[in-house]
Protein backbone atom coordinates (compact mmCIF):
# COMPACT_ATOMS: atom_id res chain seq x y z
CA UNK A 1 0.00 0.00 0.00
CA UNK A 2 1.42 3.35 -1.02
CA UNK A 3 1.64 6.45 1.14
CA UNK A 4 -1.01 8.17 -0.97
CA UNK A 5 -3.41 5.23 -0.46
CA UNK A 6 -2.81 5.18 3.31
CA UNK A 7 -3.38 8.92 3.49
CA UNK A 8 -6.57 8.61 1.44
CA UNK A 9 -7.82 5.87 3.83
CA UNK A 10 -7.40 8.19 6.82
CA UNK A 11 -9.70 10.85 5.36
CA UNK A 12 -13.24 11.32 6.56
CA UNK A 13 -16.23 10.66 4.33
CA UNK A 14 -16.70 14.38 3.62
CA UNK A 15 -13.02 14.83 2.75
CA UNK A 16 -13.15 11.78 0.47
CA UNK A 17 -16.16 13.23 -1.31
CA UNK A 18 -14.39 16.58 -1.76
CA UNK A 19 -11.29 14.80 -3.08
CA UNK A 20 -13.36 12.82 -5.57
CA UNK A 21 -15.15 15.96 -6.74
CA UNK A 22 -11.80 17.71 -7.18
CA UNK A 23 -10.43 14.82 -9.23
CA UNK A 24 -13.59 14.69 -11.33
CA UNK A 25 -13.38 18.44 -11.90
CA UNK A 26 -9.75 18.15 -12.99
CA UNK A 27 -10.60 15.35 -15.42
CA UNK A 28 -13.45 17.35 -16.92
CA UNK A 29 -11.23 20.43 -17.21
CA UNK A 30 -8.49 18.43 -18.93
CA UNK A 31 -11.06 16.83 -21.23
CA UNK A 32 -12.46 20.26 -22.17
CA UNK A 33 -8.95 21.56 -22.88
CA UNK A 34 -8.14 18.52 -25.02
CA UNK A 35 -11.38 18.90 -27.00
CA UNK A 36 -10.73 22.61 -27.53
CA UNK A 37 -7.18 21.96 -28.74
CA UNK A 38 -8.43 19.17 -31.01
CA UNK A 39 -11.01 21.48 -32.61
CA UNK A 40 -8.41 24.24 -33.09
CA UNK A 41 -5.98 21.74 -34.62
CA UNK A 42 -8.61 20.49 -37.05
CA UNK A 43 -9.50 24.05 -38.08
CA UNK A 44 -5.82 24.80 -38.67
CA UNK A 45 -5.37 21.64 -40.75
CA UNK A 46 -8.47 22.16 -42.91
CA UNK A 47 -6.78 24.54 -45.42
CA UNK A 48 -3.93 22.06 -45.79
CA UNK A 49 -6.35 19.19 -46.33
CA UNK A 50 -8.27 21.17 -48.96
CA UNK A 51 -4.99 22.03 -50.69
CA UNK A 52 -3.93 18.39 -50.95
CA UNK A 53 -7.46 17.32 -51.94
CA UNK A 54 -7.68 19.95 -54.70
CA UNK A 55 -4.48 18.60 -56.20
CA UNK A 56 -6.35 15.37 -57.02
CA UNK A 57 -9.64 16.95 -58.18
CA UNK A 58 -10.91 17.79 -61.61
CA UNK A 59 -11.62 21.47 -62.42
CA UNK A 60 -15.38 20.87 -62.21
CA UNK A 61 -15.16 19.29 -58.77
CA UNK A 62 -12.96 22.09 -57.43
CA UNK A 63 -15.66 24.62 -58.29
CA UNK A 64 -18.55 22.48 -57.06
CA UNK A 65 -20.63 23.49 -54.03
CA UNK A 66 -20.64 22.26 -51.33
CA UNK A 67 -16.92 21.55 -51.48
CA UNK A 68 -15.61 18.05 -50.86
CA UNK A 69 -12.55 17.06 -48.88
CA UNK A 70 -12.18 13.58 -50.40
CA UNK A 71 -12.14 13.73 -54.24
CA UNK A 72 -15.00 11.82 -55.85
CA UNK A 73 -12.97 10.98 -58.95
CA UNK A 74 -9.25 11.28 -58.03
CA UNK A 75 -6.87 12.17 -60.83
CA UNK A 76 -3.15 12.84 -61.16
CA UNK A 77 -3.61 14.99 -64.26
CA UNK A 78 -2.67 18.14 -62.32
CA UNK A 79 0.64 16.61 -61.22
CA UNK A 80 1.36 15.38 -64.75
CA UNK A 81 0.66 18.82 -66.20
CA UNK A 82 2.82 20.59 -63.64
CA UNK A 83 5.78 18.24 -64.07
CA UNK A 84 5.44 18.14 -67.84
CA UNK A 85 4.87 21.81 -68.63
CA UNK A 86 6.98 23.58 -65.99
CA UNK A 87 10.52 23.03 -64.66
CA UNK A 88 9.09 22.31 -61.20
CA UNK A 89 11.87 19.94 -60.19
CA UNK A 90 14.47 22.54 -61.21
CA UNK A 91 12.71 25.15 -59.06
CA UNK A 92 12.58 22.74 -56.13
CA UNK A 93 16.27 21.99 -56.59
CA UNK A 94 17.10 25.70 -56.58
CA UNK A 95 15.06 26.20 -53.41
CA UNK A 96 16.65 23.21 -51.67
CA UNK A 97 20.17 24.38 -52.52
CA UNK A 98 19.35 27.91 -51.39
CA UNK A 99 17.61 26.79 -48.19
CA UNK A 100 20.32 24.28 -47.21
CA UNK A 101 23.17 26.74 -47.78
CA UNK A 102 21.29 29.49 -45.94
CA UNK A 103 20.58 27.13 -43.04
CA UNK A 104 24.25 26.17 -42.74
CA UNK A 105 25.34 29.81 -42.85
CA UNK A 106 22.76 30.96 -40.29
CA UNK A 107 23.47 28.08 -37.90
CA UNK A 108 27.22 28.74 -38.12
CA UNK A 109 27.03 32.52 -37.65
CA UNK A 110 24.41 32.26 -34.91
CA UNK A 111 26.38 29.63 -33.00
CA UNK A 112 29.58 31.69 -33.05
CA UNK A 113 27.91 35.02 -32.29
CA UNK A 114 25.59 33.52 -29.67
CA UNK A 115 28.52 31.93 -27.83
CA UNK A 116 30.50 35.17 -27.88
CA UNK A 117 27.58 37.28 -26.67
CA UNK A 118 26.64 34.72 -24.04
CA UNK A 119 30.00 33.97 -22.42
CA UNK A 120 32.42 36.79 -23.19
CA UNK A 121 32.29 39.81 -20.89
CA UNK A 122 33.35 43.09 -22.46
CA UNK A 123 32.10 46.62 -21.89
CA UNK A 124 30.78 47.05 -25.43
CA UNK A 125 29.32 43.55 -25.73
CA UNK A 126 25.84 44.54 -24.49
CA UNK A 127 25.80 47.50 -26.89
CA UNK A 128 26.74 45.30 -29.84
CA UNK A 129 24.11 42.74 -28.88
CA UNK A 130 21.48 45.49 -28.67
CA UNK A 131 22.46 46.64 -32.17
CA UNK A 132 22.07 43.09 -33.49
CA UNK A 133 18.61 42.84 -31.96
CA UNK A 134 17.69 46.26 -33.35
CA UNK A 135 18.24 44.95 -36.88
CA UNK A 136 15.34 42.55 -36.32
CA UNK A 137 12.84 45.42 -36.38
CA UNK A 138 14.18 46.80 -39.68
CA UNK A 139 12.07 45.42 -42.56
CA UNK A 140 14.03 43.54 -45.20
CA UNK A 141 12.48 45.75 -47.88
CA UNK A 142 14.32 48.76 -46.44
CA UNK A 143 17.77 47.46 -47.41
CA UNK A 144 16.70 45.10 -50.19
CA UNK A 145 17.48 47.53 -53.02
CA UNK A 146 21.02 48.41 -51.80
CA UNK A 147 21.61 44.68 -51.34
CA UNK A 148 20.45 44.08 -54.91
CA UNK A 149 22.97 46.58 -56.29
CA UNK A 150 25.67 44.90 -54.22
CA UNK A 151 24.74 41.51 -55.69
CA UNK A 152 24.76 43.05 -59.16
CA UNK A 153 28.21 44.55 -58.65
CA UNK A 154 29.49 41.16 -57.50
CA UNK A 155 28.02 39.50 -60.59
CA UNK A 156 26.01 36.93 -58.65
CA UNK A 157 22.52 37.63 -59.94
CA UNK A 158 20.54 34.60 -61.18
CA UNK A 159 22.57 32.29 -58.96
CA UNK A 160 22.32 30.61 -55.58
CA UNK A 161 25.06 32.92 -54.29
CA UNK A 162 22.92 35.95 -55.07
CA UNK A 163 19.99 34.41 -53.20
CA UNK A 164 22.28 33.54 -50.29
CA UNK A 165 23.54 37.11 -49.91
CA UNK A 166 20.36 38.21 -48.16
CA UNK A 167 20.08 35.16 -45.88
CA UNK A 168 23.46 34.69 -44.22
CA UNK A 169 22.61 35.98 -40.73
CA UNK A 170 19.48 35.82 -38.58
CA UNK A 171 19.26 38.17 -35.62
CA UNK A 172 16.69 35.97 -33.89
CA UNK A 173 19.05 33.01 -34.33
CA UNK A 174 21.80 34.89 -32.50
CA UNK A 175 19.35 35.71 -29.70
CA UNK A 176 18.16 32.08 -29.52
CA UNK A 177 21.67 30.65 -29.22
CA UNK A 178 22.78 33.34 -26.76
CA UNK A 179 19.90 32.54 -24.42
CA UNK A 180 20.67 28.83 -24.56
CA UNK A 181 24.38 29.43 -23.99
CA UNK A 182 23.72 31.63 -20.97
CA UNK A 183 21.15 29.36 -19.32
CA UNK A 184 22.22 25.83 -20.24
CA UNK A 185 26.05 25.96 -20.23
CA UNK A 186 27.56 26.68 -16.77
CA UNK A 187 30.55 29.01 -16.56
CA UNK A 188 32.21 26.51 -14.21
CA UNK A 189 32.30 23.90 -17.00
CA UNK A 190 34.11 26.27 -19.35
CA UNK A 191 36.49 27.40 -16.60
CA UNK A 192 37.36 23.79 -15.81
CA UNK A 193 38.18 23.20 -19.48
CA UNK A 194 40.42 26.30 -19.54
CA UNK A 195 42.22 25.15 -16.40
CA UNK A 196 42.91 21.83 -18.12
CA UNK A 197 44.56 23.75 -20.96
CA UNK A 198 41.77 23.72 -23.54
CA UNK A 199 41.71 26.56 -26.07
CA UNK A 200 38.69 28.54 -27.17
CA UNK A 201 38.24 26.61 -30.41
CA UNK A 202 38.43 23.24 -28.60
CA UNK A 203 35.92 24.44 -26.00
CA UNK A 204 33.57 25.72 -28.68
CA UNK A 205 33.62 22.61 -30.87
CA UNK A 206 33.93 19.91 -28.20
CA UNK A 207 31.84 21.33 -25.33
CA UNK A 208 29.56 24.18 -26.47
CA UNK A 209 28.26 22.80 -29.76
CA UNK A 210 27.31 19.33 -28.40
CA UNK A 211 25.35 21.00 -25.57
CA UNK A 212 23.51 23.20 -28.10
CA UNK A 213 22.18 20.41 -30.30
CA UNK A 214 18.56 21.11 -29.38
CA UNK A 215 18.83 24.85 -29.96
CA UNK A 216 20.77 24.38 -33.20
CA UNK A 217 18.14 21.91 -34.44
CA UNK A 218 15.37 24.40 -33.71
CA UNK A 219 17.32 27.16 -35.44
CA UNK A 220 17.93 24.92 -38.46
CA UNK A 221 14.19 24.37 -38.87
CA UNK A 222 13.46 28.11 -38.61
CA UNK A 223 16.27 29.04 -40.99
CA UNK A 224 15.22 26.43 -43.55
CA UNK A 225 11.60 27.57 -43.51
CA UNK A 226 12.66 31.21 -43.81
CA UNK A 227 14.68 30.53 -46.96
CA UNK A 228 12.23 27.96 -48.35
CA UNK A 229 9.31 30.41 -48.19
CA UNK A 230 11.28 33.51 -49.29
CA UNK A 231 9.61 35.36 -52.15
CA UNK A 232 10.53 39.05 -52.43
CA UNK A 233 14.31 38.66 -52.55
CA UNK A 234 14.38 35.67 -54.95
CA UNK A 235 11.88 37.46 -57.19
CA UNK A 236 14.24 40.39 -57.85
CA UNK A 237 17.51 38.42 -57.83
CA UNK A 238 16.40 35.48 -59.99
CA UNK A 239 15.19 36.96 -63.28
CA UNK A 240 15.57 33.93 -65.56
CA UNK A 241 13.09 31.06 -65.58
CA UNK A 242 15.77 28.45 -64.85
CA UNK A 243 16.98 30.29 -61.73
CA UNK A 244 13.55 30.68 -60.09
CA UNK A 245 12.92 29.29 -56.65
CA UNK A 246 9.74 27.35 -55.99
CA UNK A 247 7.92 30.31 -54.41
CA UNK A 248 8.56 32.48 -57.46
CA UNK A 249 7.60 29.62 -59.75
CA UNK A 250 4.27 29.12 -57.96
CA UNK A 251 3.38 32.73 -58.74
CA UNK A 252 3.38 31.85 -62.45
CA UNK A 253 0.20 29.81 -61.99
CA UNK A 254 -1.66 33.04 -61.23
CA UNK A 255 -2.17 35.62 -63.96
CA UNK A 256 -3.91 38.95 -63.92
CA UNK A 257 -7.33 37.41 -64.59
CA UNK A 258 -7.19 33.67 -63.84
CA UNK A 259 -5.74 31.21 -61.35
CA UNK A 260 -5.01 27.62 -62.33
CA UNK A 261 -6.19 26.08 -59.06
CA UNK A 262 -5.50 22.48 -60.05
CA UNK A 263 -1.88 22.94 -61.06
CA UNK A 264 -1.25 25.43 -58.26
CA UNK A 265 -2.58 22.95 -55.71
CA UNK A 266 -0.53 20.11 -57.17
CA UNK A 267 2.66 22.16 -57.15
CA UNK A 268 1.99 23.46 -53.63
CA UNK A 269 1.33 19.94 -52.33
CA UNK A 270 4.63 18.80 -53.83
CA UNK A 271 6.45 21.70 -52.20
CA UNK A 272 5.13 20.71 -48.77
CA UNK A 273 7.05 17.41 -48.75
CA UNK A 274 10.57 18.74 -47.90
CA UNK A 275 9.23 21.03 -45.17
CA UNK A 276 7.21 18.27 -43.52
CA UNK A 277 10.12 15.81 -43.67
CA UNK A 278 12.50 18.31 -42.09
CA UNK A 279 10.09 19.11 -39.29
CA UNK A 280 9.39 15.43 -38.60
CA UNK A 281 13.13 14.69 -38.38
CA UNK A 282 13.98 17.67 -36.15
CA UNK A 283 10.71 18.16 -34.28
CA UNK A 284 12.14 17.00 -30.93
CA UNK A 285 15.12 19.34 -31.21
CA UNK A 286 12.82 22.16 -32.30
CA UNK A 287 10.57 21.86 -29.25
CA UNK A 288 13.51 21.40 -26.88
CA UNK A 289 15.47 24.34 -28.27
CA UNK A 290 12.56 26.79 -28.24
CA UNK A 291 11.37 25.67 -24.79
CA UNK A 292 14.80 26.18 -23.21
CA UNK A 293 15.25 29.68 -24.63
CA UNK A 294 13.40 31.44 -21.81
CA UNK A 295 14.67 29.31 -18.91
CA UNK A 296 16.44 31.01 -16.06
CA UNK A 297 19.18 29.68 -13.84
Amino acid sequence: MTTETMHYGELTAAEKADSLRLRRKRKLTNLAIDLFLAVVSILMLLPLLFLVANAFKTPAEMLAWPPTIIPRDPTIANFSAVLGETPLLRWIGNSIAFAVMSTIAIVATSAIAGYIFGKFRYRTMSILFALFLATAIVPFEVYMIPLYFQAKSLGILNSVWGLLLGYLVMSFGIFLIRQNVMHSIPDELLEAARIDGAGQFWIFFRIVLPLLRGALGALAVLAFFQAWTAFAWPMIVATTRSSYTIEVGLALFQTGFTVDLGRLSAASATVLIPSILLFVILRRNFVQGVASTGLKE
